[in-house]
């Protein structure tokens, strides 16, 4: 709905950041890159989780039936057998999206060869979009940048919030028959 609170999850997957011995920079490089790039008022609802598949599917739930119009993943999209968040995305969706890993793939492949091995995906559960982010800040930087045009006409699709973008890199793709305006 035009003008609506958006929620966003953000959830980190890793071992280490969960048990405290390392600091989680992805999570944050996530909220960082939100507050540039979206313009309606919205909150962030964070997570860290270990690498378990079980608790990555109900975490997803959680923030889902929390009404999170899109929860953004971060870590665990690699192919080493702790790296299970494809699988607890695919899990708990309705339906994916492989147009988004594809892509993701595409614009990673340009800085480093070995994202190949990435396994990123999205998918969509109810009114909630989730994508699954590489664990890196700057992979993360170098995929949402250029795939966040396609996020919020697919959460209008979905019948999530409108998400309204600052203009820039950002900017929200919308079909001009589905363009609408912030009533305020």
């Amino acid at each position: 709905m035009v003008g609506d609170n958006a929620v966003f999850g953000v959830v980190t997957a890793s071992d280490r950041a969960s048990d405290g011995t390392y600091d989680d920079l992805s999570g944050p490089a996530i909220v960082a890159f939100l507050e540039e790039a979206i313009a309606s008022p919205f909150t962030v609802e964070r997570r860290i989780v270990a690498d378990e598949q079980s608790i990555i599917e109900a975490t997803l739930i959680e923030l889902s039936n929390a009404g999170c119009a899109v929860i953004i993943t971060t870590g665990g999209t690699g192919p080493a057998p702790r790296d299970v968040t494809p699988e607890a995305t695919e899990v708990v969706c309705d339906r994916m999206l492989p147009g988004f890993g594809e892509q993701m793939r595409a614009i990673s492949l340009r800085h480093v060869p070995t994202a190949i091995l990435s396994r990123q995906t999205a998918g969509v559960r109810g009114s909630t979009l989730i994508l699954n982010l590489p664990g890196a800040p700057k992979a993360i930087r170098e995929t949402i940048d250029e795939i966040w045009g396609a996020v919020p006409y697919c959460v209008d699709l979905i019948g999530g919030p409108y998400i309204d973008t600052t203009e820039g890199v950002w900017s929200a793709f919308r079909p001009p028959h589905a363009r609408r305006t912030i009533q305020g």
